[in-house]
């Protein structure tokens, strides 16, 4: 294979894209099980619930709609789990990546934009009113959270004077990137949420079109829409947790323990924190990514490069 895109060799001869799978779905286990303690009151045994669900989906019946296109609805459905995956290969597990590129930042923000076209792809295939709304909402909120969400993935690789994962990481060996980008962390999970329509930023599902791009799924469909959603807020966790907390670093304790730990610190932030934040407009979200974070990010990743310029980062 090319110089720049290679499988790691760290992980023995199990093949990576088994490992892909595995990390991936098991970030999006803990994404779901964490939602439903979390929804439950804090009932641990809910945790097991997603398994269940999962398994009731595969063998329910698919429901359709007056002259669906039903390729093109399976193929937004399975490729929202696809691309959700992909992100996880550029993820560094004990000091390696499962997929290695010279630039695994780019890596991770295409499958990000190309989830626009899978999530348009299911709004407009039932060939209905309430998803094909949901999925101009996805899109709408696509074009505002996308630019912040690149100016934080800029700031770090500026400061690791890096787009490779494992050289974050690195960089980060005297002191984690959270303190001197404290914002580009906010942002960086609000964007992930966003992508995974989550939390606050649900408006593509909302209650008020009947569960916008969701509204007509059922079957092992809708199980590819929700896994990818669960599996793309757990990849974002875990990039958060290289990007800004030392990925899995740390003493005492061997590294994949820290990736984990610090991994599912995140994930109960971002899911406890969008359980209890009311539901963002569209509009509004729009006018505050536009007027607010485009410029606070800017701004950040101008103080990251003053800092690098001055041997702030080693």
């Amino acid at each position: 294979m090319p110089e720049s895109l290679t499988l790691a060799d760290s992980f023995g001869t199990v093949p990576a894209v088994v490992l892909v799978v595995a990390v991936g779905l098991a970030l999006g286990l803990l994404v779901a099980a964490v939602d439903r303690v979390v929804l439950s009151g804090g009932r641990l045994g809910a945790g097991v619930d997603p398994v269940r669900s999962a398994l009731r989906a595969l063998i329910e019946q698919r429901r359709t709609t007056v002259a669906p296109d039903r390729l093109l609805g399976r193929i937004g459905a399975g490729a929202v789990l696809v691309l959700a995956l992909l992100s996880v290969a550029v993820i560094p597990l004990a000091g390696r990546s499962l997929v290695s590129t010279s630039a695994d930042l780019v890596w991770f923000n295409a499958a990000e934009a190309l989830l626009w076209a899978a999530v348009w792809l299911v709004g407009w295939a039932p060939n209905a009113v309430h998803p094909l709304v949901g999925g101009y909402r996805f899109l709408a909120q696509g074009l505002a959270y996308e630019l912040p969400l690149m100016f934080t993935l800029i700031t770090t690789a500026v400061a690791a004077r890096s787009l490779r994962t494992t050289d974050i990481v690195a960089a980060q060996a005297d002191l984690w990137f959270i303190v001197s980008m404290p914002l580009a962390f906010a942002v960086f999970l609000a964007s992930g949420a966003a992508f995974a329509f989550w939390g606050p930023f649900a408006a593509p599902a909302g209650s008020d079109i009947a569960g916008g791009v969701l509204a007509e799924l059922s079957g092992p469909d809708r199980l590819f829409v929700e896994a990818g959603r669960a599996v793309f807020l757990g990849a974002t966790a875990a990039m958060a947790t290289t990007l800004f907390l030392g990925g899995h670093t740390g003493p005492v304790l061997p590294g994949p323990a820290w990736f984990l730990l610090k991994t599912a610190a995140v994930v109960v932030l971002v899911v406890v924190t969008g359980r209890r934040l009311p539901l963002v407009r569209p509009d509004r979200f729009v006018e505050v990514a536009w007027m607010v974070l485009v410029p606070l990010t800017l701004l950040q990743a101008l103080v990251v490069a003053v800092l690098a310029v001055n041997g702030f980062y080693p």
